[in-house]
């Protein structure tokens, strides 16, 4: 499957990062793991999945960050960026600001998270449902660092059933990892709504899902880590460090 486009979210404040000694002093998706920053990591994703052009929205420190991003990639990548003043608010609202720049269908990948590339050349053989969404999930809750802060997902069958940080009930967790048609958009556009001009991107999944439009894709294993505290952080920096050397000839 042509994959045109990838969505990058990278507008949150990342306050959570944020130490008093100033060890995390850069925006988030400038941190570095490994020696590159986080975000590098979001384009060469979109690379691996076959996307010609990144939407990148920015929002807190958007200046300093989309700077950074023109001074170091060099890849192939066309980049467009838009801004999301409302950054403070929940991250469906920065889904919704890039809606103009979207065709059918859609990466949607999270600037703090790492995936593995050889998920992502997985993925280009994927297929959302007409009008919904895939969502990748890790079924191997046992290897999760942060249970208690990650997005549970309950799976049946192929189908996400429910989502959200504190469902009681849950087989897989959320990997930020999405493959999108504009039905999401139109989930968000509702949950906008129904909420007083906010929704996150987990409300528009729960929109989707009720009508069973929105399908789990298994990672099988590969490595993947969101990185919003410093805990987060070295680990990230570790695991990444270690797979990197396993794959070395």
């Amino acid at each position: 499957m042509t994959i045109p486009t990838a969505l990058i979210l990278a507008a949150g404040l990342g306050s959570r990062l944020r130490t008093p000694n100033g060890v995390f002093s850069v925006p988030k998706p400038l941190l570095p793991v490994a020696g590159r920053p986080l975000i590098a990591y979001a384009l060469e994703n979109a690379e691996q999945a076959g996307c010609q052009e990144a939407v990148i929205v920015l929002g807190h420190e958007a200046s300093e960050i989309q700077g950074a991003i023109l001074a170091f990639y060099k890849g192939p990548l066309r980049l467009r960026f838009v801004y999301n003043p409302l950054y403070a608010l929940q991250n469906g609202i920065s889904v919704l600001a890039a809606e103009p720049y979207l065709s059918d269908p859609f990466l949607l990948l999270m600037a703090d998270h790492l995936i593995e590339p050889q998920l992502m050349r997985r993925i280009r053989q994927a297929r959302p449902p007409v009008g919904g969404a895939l969502l990748a999930v890790d079924f191997q809750l046992e290897r999760i660092f942060d249970l208690a802060d990650a997005t549970k997902v309950l799976v049946e069958e192929d189908r996400i059933r429910a989502i959200g940080k504190d469902l009681s009930e849950y087989n897989a967790i959320d990997t930020g990892l999405f493959l999108c048609t504009h039905g999401l958009l139109e989930a968000l556009r509702q949950a906008r709504q129904e909420q007083d001009g906010d929704a996150s991107l987990s409300d528009g999944v729960r929109i989707l899902a009720q009508s069973g439009l929105m399908i789990a894709f298994d990672i099988e294993g590969a490595f993947w880590q969101d990185v919003d505290t410093a805990a987060m952080h070295a680990y990230a920096e570790s695991q990444w460090r270690a797979l990197m050397a396993a794959q070395l000839p």
